[in-house]
């Protein structure tokens, strides 16, 4: 089993989301998933230009890491994101990232993959950072099975530490359940099936303008 973590810090691993995301990795690795790590800070991810290519095309124009790490999101089994709260969001490098996989939401490209979402804060307002990258996810055609999050205590340290950890590790363990059992979600399932429809009129609507869009729904 194949799990891929985007890591949106500005600090990589070193922050205190680095730390968190760690034991995450920690759970699922014990549930027998390979991890690969990809910190968004350390690649070249430019952001959207409105271009248009990639639903043309597929492909985006740009010439940085974006396809390379789309492409190991859609040979995943399960993927983790993490980003610090930045201003009640998600960081620049991570906002950038979602921006560029405009594509991939019009084709609901990751159907039938499952996420988890690590979170770090200064003083709180952890929900709303999660809620959004949740919405990201199922915008992308894959299911959450949760998320953790928590203010900082300081660097690389939290309040209740002990809890806090378990509860992460036992995400990374229930991303990798829920990636073997195929697990449902009746409340995702419900958005996922409005969105699904709310993309097929909007790719439809362009017709002969998104060529490659149109011929992804063709085949589903």
């Amino acid at each position: 089993m194949k799990i891929i973590a985007i890591n949106g810090s500005p600090r990589g691993m070193e922050g205190n989301t680095g730390r968190l995301l760690e034991e995450v990795i920690a759970g699922a690795r014990e549930a027998g998933a390979e991890i690969e790590v990809v910190n968004l800070a350390q690649e070249k991810i430019r952001p959207c230009l409105a271009c248009d290519n990639c639903h043309r095309t597929g492909t985006c124009l740009l010439k940085d890491s974006f396809e390379e790490v789309k492409e190991k999101l859609l040979a995943c089994d399960g993927f983790i994101l993490a980003s610090p709260n930045y201003i009640f969001s998600v960081t620049a490098q991570m906002k950038a990232f979602m921006d560029r996989c405009c594509g991939m939401i019009h084709c609901m490209s990751l159907e039938g993959k499952y996420a988890a979402l690590v979170e770090s804060s200064g003083s709180g307002e952890d929900e709303e950072v999660l809620d959004a990258m949740e919405r990201f996810v199922n915008m992308l055609g894959a299911l959450s099975v949760g998320g953790v999050g928590s203010p900082a205590a300081g660097a690389r340290t939290f309040p209740d530490e002990e809890n806090l950890f378990a509860r992460a590790r036992e995400l990374g363990r229930e991303l990798c359940a829920s990636v073997r059992e195929k697990k449902g979600s009746p409340e995702q399932q419900a958005f996922l099936h409005a969105f699904r429809e709310r993309m097929q009129r909007l790719v439809s609507y362009m017709g002969e303008e998104w060529p490659y869009e149109r011929a992804q729904w063709g085949k589903k």
